[in-house]
């Protein structure tokens, strides 16, 4: 006999009310300038990644260098302390930015390691709330993530799109996914062809879920790694059409559990995420990602690094204690 459908429970029938308000005072303003938004020089190193040998990258890092340089000086003359002091970070002895455009919000990306000798590569894309100004916290995951690996493995942080605000109407819907999945499949295309040997892994944060979700029919990663996902905007690991092994992991502690997966139609745009990449029903490989909270996938020694780290290298990491999904 059939039964009756539960009711919601009561965080998450808060939860979804938030979202709903959220999205209410977050539309109207969508649109409105924001802090990050600071003039820049257009950049002068090449935009299209052909070549990973030693020489050539050594070029590479230097002409972006020189324009992140050019783009701390337009912040200086604007007056913009908190963007100059980002970019002097960034101009550091020893970073090696791949590509870098100060504009529209600013967009980087960075290698820790060596990719000319790299055996394994994880491209690590961010979520709600990163940018230039705090590039810090991209960077302090990334770098632990390579601390972790094996010799040979080399960290890419992407940060190649402009990232929504937590508390935004962009951050409830896919449309900023999508769009920014086509730069990384680009982009993981000209590391594909530059290194067609080397095993690459999608290591995919927060929203930044949605970006790889969408980008995963595009690109011949052998991992993709969801950390803390409030969804992908598809209803399984099927509908990605994807070869890759799907993992997902989320903090017992994470505040994106309490995310209702649910999509609802609003006139012209849409709200939510789909199903809970956590769920059964989903299909990806559960992993332990420890007791943490929504920030601390990267936090050096925890259960999550690890485990992210292991996935990485081709190792098995811990399974969730349901077994083959997380539930």
């Amino acid at each position: 006999m059939a039964t009756a459908p539960r009711p919601f429970a009561p965080r998450v029938r808060r939860a979804l009310l938030g979202l709903l308000a959220a999205a209410a005072v977050a539309g109207p303003v969508v649109g409105a300038a924001s802090p990050v938004d600071v003039p820049a020089p257009r950049p002068t190193a090449p935009a299209t990644l052909h070549s990973v040998d030693s020489a050539s990258l050594q070029a590479r890092y230097a002409a972006t260098r020189r324009d992140i340089e050019a783009a701390k000086r337009a912040a200086v003359e604007l007056g913009n302390g908190r963007r100059a002091a980002a970019l002097e970070a960034m101009t550091a002895d020893g970073r090696q930015f791949l590509t870098f455009d100060g504009r529209n919000g600013g967009r980087a990306v960075e290698a820790y390691g060596d990719l000319s000798r790299a055996e394994r590569i994880a491209v690590l894309v961010p979520g709600a709330d990163v940018t230039v100004d705090n590039y810090w916290r991209l960077r302090a995951g990334a770098k632990a993530l390579r601390k972790q690996l094996p010799p040979r493995s080399a960290v890419i942080a992407w940060l190649g799109y402009r990232t929504p605000s937590t508390v935004s109407l962009a951050s409830a819907n896919t449309e900023r996914g999508r769009d920014a999945a086509q730069a990384l499949s680009a982009f993981l295309r000209q590391l594909g062809s530059a290194l067609p040997e080397v095993n690459t892994s999608l290591v995919c944060h927060s929203y930044g879920t949605v970006v790889c979700a969408h980008a995963a029919s595009r690109s011949d990663a052998k991992d993709i790694i969801l950390c803390g996902s409030p969804g992908t905007g598809y209803d399984d690991v099927g509908a990605l059409h994807t070869r890759a092994t799907v993992w997902a992991g989320r903090g017992s502690d994470d505040w994106v559990a309490d995310v209702p997966h649910l999509r609802l139609g609003l006139g012209l745009t849409e709200i939510g995420l789909g199903a809970d990449p956590l769920s059964s029903g989903f299909g990806a490989t559960g992993f332990d990602a420890g007791d943490g909270g929504h920030s601390d996938y990267f936090k050096p020694g925890s259960v999550s690094l690890r485990n992210i780290a292991l996935i990485v290298a081709g190792q098995p990491p811990a399974r969730s204690s349901s077994g083959e999904h997380l539930a």
